[in-house]
């Protein structure tokens, strides 16, 4: 089963105010296991950077001049997600700003069904509480201090780790019974031949001298 951890980064909050894709990671799990395949990619968002949205993620108008549009990056993006369902952290919002690209480009949008929202799996699973991802790796004990700034990949790769705690963690028992399984199905086959059963049937000699013993005792049941 594929899946695309997914995040995005952005220049503001709305797309119908004019705010552009800046940033996009993707990390590729198989069975929830990350594979180790990535996307990233900067964006240059062809408009000038609010210092609000500078002070999240750190992505300088001038920086991202020196990277391709979203046009030259859309079909690497779309080709890399697939069909593959999508893992996203409050997923309308990025699928809402992935979608505003999209239909610059006429592109077909990406059904907000086909997000799996862990915004929702957390709010559902611990009513009540934070579900920021932040307040999700403090839950869950992951390690998020290399997160001083918003960061698409590095976003992605710890909800990949989120994710798989909110499914139900690790199962290293059904992780041993796969191993074990592949092992298996890879050993080699020993062909034998079949071979004729063996006779059981007693020989003359084997007869006569069970008669001799049956004659020696007294009312044998063999003689009944």
């Amino acid at each position: 089963m594929r899946e695309i951890v997914l995040d995005t980064e952005t220049t503001g909050l709305d797309p119908n105010a004019g705010h552009r894709v800046i940033e996009i990671g993707c990390i590729e799990l198989v069975n929830h296991i990350p594979t180790g395949l990535t996307f990233h990619q900067y964006v240059n968002p062809e408009r000038a950077m609010p210092d609000e949205a500078f002070a999240v993620h750190g992505l300088s108008e001038a920086f991202l001049a020196q990277h391709p549009v979203f046009a030259e990056v859309a079909e690497a993006f779309l080709d890399f997600i697939g069909d593959a369902k999508l893992v996203i952290h409050n997923a309308g919002f990025d699928i809402k700003f992935l979608n505003a690209e999209l239909e610059r480009l006429e592109h077909a949008a990406i059904p907000l069904a086909r997000a799996i929202d862990t915004v929702q799996m957390a709010r559902q699973r611990f009513p009540g509480a934070q579900a920021s991802l932040d307040a999700l790796c403090r839950r869950f004990e992951i390690d998020n201090s290399a997160r001083d700034k918003h960061g698409a990949l590095l976003d992605a790769e710890l909800l990949s780790l989120v994710y798989l705690e909110l499914i139900g963690g690790r199962q290293p028992g059904l992780a041993l019974a796969t191993e074990a399984a592949v092992t298996l199905s890879r050993a080699p086959r020993i062909v034998r031949p079949l071979r004729p059963a063996r006779p059981h049937a007693p020989s003359a000699e084997e007869e006569a001298a069970h008669a001799q013993l049956v004659a020696a005792l007294a009312d044998p049941i063999w003689r009944r």
